[in-house]
């Protein structure tokens, strides 16, 4: 127990579901186990594979009610009669007003049968006895609508990251029962979410990668896996001191055997950890775990709800394109977005002051989204008529900037514009051309920048999203533009797009965009949660940042070197934004080539593996940026 104790702590603090954050809020709450009952079941599969499922049903019978179901690998738990969830459902709203209430752990995870694929690819055309995380759901649904006294025959789906990620699943040749799904946080492709950014790893995962790679094939209600020990505090020395990404080997080896030995040095045990490590690349492997390219396939009958945190870094890029791919490919569905001031799964909290890291964006925006949107959501297509009159915007989005919530009709808006500001000299950002030059700095392999000054280990980064990016900008090797004090507000709304324009000495090296909003000397300083070395005068607040592993410029499936010394053209796409730069601020772009360790240290030279370059290969460089380079933003018009 100790072990299923453990996990739960540590998936509130990586990827947690909704139900167990809420449920470390308040452990004395009797609701559930005085108003539910608890039944739980293993569902046959078509390949005769069982599923443990955990259903919770209304103790009052006099209607008939509805069916949430979450499908997670995070466990199910608390396993056994009479132990109970404090919390259930997506929100107490939806708890308390009655519906039925189903878990599931997905193929392989805890109790449930068979072996644990991360992300399983999606099998187009599948044959009657071939299985995958759609047709999981699908007959999952199937059973409950007929074996589930008292349900009403409509199901709906919901949950934050990789729970987020089957909800997403669920629509995917959807079952007719299912009428409501809401992917929040979700996973729409390990190559461009939660490990990789563009190709970059990100290092800071490096703890969490047991947590999916671990083998079982057997059920269980204890944990089967072990996190890596890092025998330091301070996560930056400690990589650093690490060196290159293969002594990271020994960690993912699970027998006693002498990992220094020649014969077992380069074994690995974990088989996320292969999977990432030989599969540098887009290639099939990743390419078929993607879930965004199979939208096409949403019907008309499923309605959804797209949630996204402005400030998440686990799951930025998979809610928003979720969102834009069903506006592709089923313009006919209801299909909308929520996109607030959150990091990862925030959204569910019940508190009332609303935070990311230092950054305050004011009060009850949690519990407004849970009271006026999720519940109307659901309550509209799963007890309503379920047309597509719900009452709810199409786009319901936070300005980061002015602290408001705006409603759209359209995500981005349709009186946003395009625009290109460029990199100038003297650390200017124009929207005017000047004379074309070049400024260069020094990419120091031994004095990476690092992406907070915390000194701290974390399972998985969250609040560097809003972090103060002054320490950055006081450093050589990170190139800053800034605009003038703005006369006017200035509001981005939608993507960004850097088009860098760039030179190295070396034949490799990854680029780092930031946008960041330039606060006044005269900011009031009322906030009282800000870290103790840090005042909001001058705060330098992180809008948006990104990486792009420079060898995928032109390809994610074809990575290249780069010429040494050659002008070469690297783009990088910056996730949407919110954001009203108010009059009185500035606009700061900050461009650099390390970002430590959120994201794992280029060797600066070109090896076809960067998971198993040699310390060797390792080199400082110099770096050129180019003042025709630009940034295209997305500015709204009103």
């Amino acid at each position: 127990m100790k072990k299923l104790l453990l996990l739960t702590i540590f998936s509130l603090f990586l990827f947690a579901s909704c139900n167990s954050t809420k449920e470390q809020e308040d452990k004395k709450d009797t609701y559930v186990i005085d108003n539910y009952i608890k039944k739980e079941v293993n569902i046959v599969m078509r390949d005769g594979t069982k599923l443990h499922t955990t259903i919770y049903s209304p103790k009052d019978t006099s209607n008939k009610y509805p069916i949430l179901m979450q499908r997670t690998p995070y466990s199910s738990a608390p396993y056994g009669e009479g132990k109970m969830k404090t919390k259930i459902a997506p929100n107490v709203h939806l708890m308390k007003e009655g519906n039925i209430v189903v878990y599931q752990d997905v193929r392989g995870r805890w109790m449930s049968e068979g072996v644990y694929d991360n992300m399983r690819a999606y099998i187009p055309n599948k044959t009657a006895q071939q299985s995958d995380e759609v047709s999981d759901t699908y007959d999952t649904i199937d059973w409950l609508v007929k074996n589930v006294e008292n349900n009403n025959g409509n199901v709906g789906t919901w949950g934050i990251s990789y729970p987020g990620h089957y909800a997403t699943v669920s629509t995917i040749d959807a079952h007719p029962a299912l009428k409501a799904a809401s992917p929040q946080a979700s996973i729409g492709d390990f190559f461009f979410d939660d490990f990789h950014h563009n190709g970059a790893f990100l290092l800071s995962y490096f703890r969490a990668i047991s947590l999916f790679g671990t083998y079982k094939d057997t059920p269980t209600d204890s944990a089967w896996y072990s996190f890596p020990k890092m025998d330091s505090k301070d996560q930056y020395q400690f990589f650093l001191d690490k060196g290159p990404l293969k002594n990271l080997n020994e960690y993912f080896q699970y027998d006693k055997l002498d990992v220094k030995t020649a014969e077992n040095k380069d074994r690995i045990d974990d088989f996320f950890w292969k999977e990432i490590t030989e599969h540098p690349n887009y290639d099939s492997v990743w390419q078929s775990k993607g879930i965004i390219q199979h939208l096409d396939k949403v019907p008309a009958t499923v309605a959804t709800m797209v949630v996204a945190g402005e400030f998440d870094a686990e799951d930025l890029y998979g809610p928003l394109e979720t969102y834009k791919a069903i506006e592709k490919h089923a313009k006919n569905n209801y299909n909308t977005l929520v996109f607030g001031p959150w990091d990862h799964g925030k959204w569910a909290r019940n508190t009332v002051e609303n935070y990311v890291g230092n950054y305050y964006f004011g009060d009850s925006i949690s519990l407004k989204f849970q009271k006026d949107i999720e519940t109307k959501f659901f309550n509209h297509f799963l007890k309503g008529n379920g047309d597509k009159n719900s009452g709810l915007p199409e786009a319901y989005v936070f300005d980061s900037g002015k602290k408001e919530w705006k409603s759209y009709d359209a995500w981005p808006p349709k009186n946003v514009v395009k625009e290109d500001w460029f990199l100038s000299e003297n650390q200017e950002l124009t929207p005017d051309k000047k004379r074309a030059s070049e400024i260069k700095f020094i990419s120091d392999i031994k004095r990476p920048v690092p992406y907070s000054e915390d000194i701290k280990t974390v399972f998985t980064p969250r609040k560097y999203m809003t972090d103060d990016q002054r320490f950055a900008a006081r450093r050589p090797d990170v190139l800053v533009f800034e605009t003038e004090v703005l006369t006017e507000n200035f509001t981005l709304a939608g993507d960004i797009l850097a088009k860098l324009k760039v030179a190295t000495t070396g034949s490799a090296a990854d680029w780092i965009v930031k946008v960041i909003d330039v606060h006044p000397d005269n900011v009031e300083e009322t906030n009282d949660k800000l870290q103790d070395h840090l005042k909001m005068s001058n705060y330098h607040l992180m809008v948006r940042s990104e990486v792009l592993r420079g060898r995928f410029r032109n390809s994610f499936e074809t990575p290249e070197p780069f010429i040494p010394n050659k002008k070469t053209d690297v783009n990088i796409k910056l996730q949407d934004v919110f954001h009203t730069f108010k009059k009185g601020h500035k606009l700061q772009i900050q461009v650099q080539s390390t970002w430590f360790p959120l994201i794992d240290l280029n060797p600066q030279t070109y090896v076809d593996n960067i998971y198993k370059a040699d310390e060797k290969d390792f080199k400082t460089q110099t770096h050129t940026v180019f003042t025709d380079s630009s940034i295209e933003f997305s500015v709204l018009k009103e």
